[in-house]
């Protein structure tokens, strides 16, 4: 009777089982349309410093293969917008969440976002480019999924350049990238905050 009993109970179990195998892939399946969804980047800067109104609210923008904020430089440059999908690479396991974004639109191109592992500088390229250096896991913050993070903080810098512009670096030791930028350049701890393409186009 026990042995009928637990046979009745099988497919039970099996419905079960596969109800929530389903629902777990409903969920990741939610999970990375989330993720995917494309955004513009803002810098937000709580210095007091006088040159922070410099940094707030621009946007990100990439030129030469690195990532600087909007100014009115006349210099070409592809406005980020960015989505998170796995970075491909069978060394690193698991495999990090990366960022990519257009870099063109004619014909389009995408490109990684990074961290040099040399400079500490973002940087954009292709997957040649980018794999020797940091590249990932990009992330949101988890309060309120609007802040960009890197390795599970935001450690970002701007630092002001030789012709004044504003390019960006991350602090991944924390000490104000000492080893990286001279002590004579301006450098602006600044958070970066993620505004939804969609939600731009309805307003």
């Amino acid at each position: 009777m026990l042995g009928l009993l637990t046979l009745t109970a099988i497919p039970t179990v099996i419905g079960v089982s596969q109800g929530v195998s389903q629902q777990r892939a409903e969920n990741a399946s939610k999970a990375d349309e989330k993720r995917m969804a494309k955004f513009y980047v803002e810098a937000q800067c709580e210095s007091s410093s006088t040159r922070a109104r410099e940094v707030r609210g621009k946007r990100v923008v990439l030129r030469d293969g690195k990532a600087y904020l909007s100014s009115s430089s006349n210099k070409p440059s592809y406005t980020l917008c960015a989505f998170y999908i796995e970075y491909p690479d069978e060394e690193r396991k698991p495999a990090p969440l990366g960022l990519v974004s257009q870099v063109a639109d004619d014909p389009p191109m995408l490109n990684w976002i990074y961290v040099d592992k040399n400079t500490m500088e973002l940087k954009h390229g292709n997957r040649s480019q980018s794999r020797e250096h940091h590249v990932g896991p990009w992330d949101w913050t988890e309060e309120d999924q609007i802040g960009l993070t890197f390795e599970g903080w935001e450690g970002f810098v701007a630092v002001q350049d030789d012709v004044g512009e504003w390019q960006l670096f991350f602090d991944r030791n924390d000490d104000g990238l000492k080893d990286f930028v001279g002590k004579k350049r301006r450098k602006l701890e600044v958070t970066l905050e993620r505004i939804m393409c969609d939600n731009e186009k309805k307003d």
